[in-house]
């Protein structure tokens, strides 16, 4: 039995670290939009913070994808199949990179503070521009959208199980098909 090649314990690491951070990210995100509460304070407290980490774990996740390649898709895979796989993954990785960027570009066009943990603030990348301010709001709401759209599609890829090809349960349990129709015996 061969093994399949896996991915670098480091872009396993990083995958995890990342995943349930996201995850985190874009439900505070709708708690923000849907709350006028005290705890908008609160979650904007959060969200700040958690976006740059975020922008960091990406930049450190691309440089180690060049120091640590993932490992080839199988040769039985489609051509359109291995074009589809990696496009979704450079448009992931453009959205990791652009979400964070956005929200910092939105906050510094409306004078808000980035703060990061009590005195520690970011600097404005953008100059003051209400604008300028309402544009991205839009356009961070909007890719938050198209992550969160594709959400739940990630998830049950990876939560459910995966139906196995007959060669490979007959391999593994010494079933062999009684019938066309499914029967099977041991």
């Amino acid at each position: 039995m061969t093994t399949q090649p896996r991915f670098a314990a480091a872009s396993r690491l990083l995958h995890w670290l990342m995943a349930p951070m996201i995850i985190a990210m874009l439900f505070i995100g709708v708690g923000m939009a849907a709350s006028v509460a005290r705890r908008y304070d609160l979650l904007v407290s959060i969200h700040r913070p958690l976006g740059i980490a975020i922008l960091v774990l990406c930049v450190v996740r691309i440089v180690n994808r060049f120091i640590s390649p993932p490992p080839d898709l199988p040769d039985t895979v489609p051509s359109l199949q291995r074009f589809a796989a990696k496009a979704s993954h450079i448009a992931l990785y453009a959205l990791m990179l652009i979400m964070p960027l956005v929200g910092w570009g939105m906050l510094s066009a409306a004078r808000y503070p980035i703060v990061l943990y009590g005195p520690l603030r970011l600097p404005p990348i953008l100059p003051h521009d209400l604008t300028l301010y309402a544009w991205l709001r839009d356009l961070h709401t909007g890719l938050a959208y198209l992550l969160f759209r594709d959400l739940p599609r990630a998830f049950r890829r990876r939560a459910l199980p995966r139906p196995r090809p007959a060669r490979r349960r007959v391999r593994e349990h010494g079933i062999v098909s009684a019938s066309i129709n499914g029967i099977c015996e041991d």
